[in-house]
């Protein structure tokens, strides 16, 4: 059975387009330029940081992140930068009795934005807090650890195979690949993201009822 649902964060829970946004306005690039330039780089299998280097070489994500705040600039969302669906999945599952968790490779900051953002979860938790991050096993480690079940009773949601998918499958939890944000629409038809998931949905909508049913099955 499932007994708990643990989310990651950006681009399950968070639309980043505005994030992102502000990080192309940073390094004084055009938004579609840099948009399009971080599509190439997933596309192309390799570090999403690389898409900062081409526009200027030498880039450190957590000085730029501390450059920003220094500047007035931090970075930010709010409920608004939330996926409609958000609240009213984390709610029925809930409501239907299921343990749900946050926890995705996030700073100490985003982690308490979600935290102020007043989610119906029993836990929140980013890499920053644990100093461990995916697709590292340890990080799915931490998330078994802090559900109170088995990691096969439990199941990951998230968009992307790299980070996601195939680690917490690795570790025996069940899997849910969400098809938004640019990972999972570019590797949405890859062999392993058709066969490999337990579930693929495009909307949270969809999570409450497919959770429901194969627990009904299991009985």
């Amino acid at each position: 059975m499932i007994r708990a649902v643990v989310f990651d964060v950006g681009e399950c829970l968070v639309d980043e387009t505005r994030e992102y946004g502000t990080w192309a306005d940073w390094l004084g690039v055009p938004r579609h330029t840099f948009a399009a330039m971080f599509g190439a780089v997933i596309a192309q299998g390799r570090d999403y940081r690389e898409t900062f280097q081409v526009f200027r070489p030498g880039f450190d994500l957590s000085e730029e992140r501390e450059k920003r705040a220094q500047a007035g600039q931090p970075e930010h969302f709010d409920n608004s930068d939330l996926y409609p669906d958000v609240r009213p999945a984390l709610t029925a599952l809930r409501d239907a009795g299921l343990w749900v968790g946050v926890a995705g490779n996030q700073t100490v900051r985003a982690g308490g934005i979600l935290r102020s953002l007043d989610l119906r979860a029993d836990f929140i938790a980013t890499s920053d807090d644990w100093g461990v991050s995916k697709p590292d096993p340890a990080f799915f480690s931490h998330v078994a650890d802090a559900a109170p079940c088995q990691a096969e009773e439990i199941l990951y949601v998230g968009d992307r195979m790299d980070n996601d998918i195939r680690p917490a499958a690795k570790v025996g939890m069940k899997t849910a690949l969400i098809r938004r944000g640019p990972w999972a629409t570019i590797q949405w038809d890859e062999p392993d993201s058709v066969a490999m998931p337990t579930f693929r949905i495009r909307s949270l909508d969809e999570l409450p009822g497919l959770v429901s049913k194969v627990n009904a099955e299991e009985r």
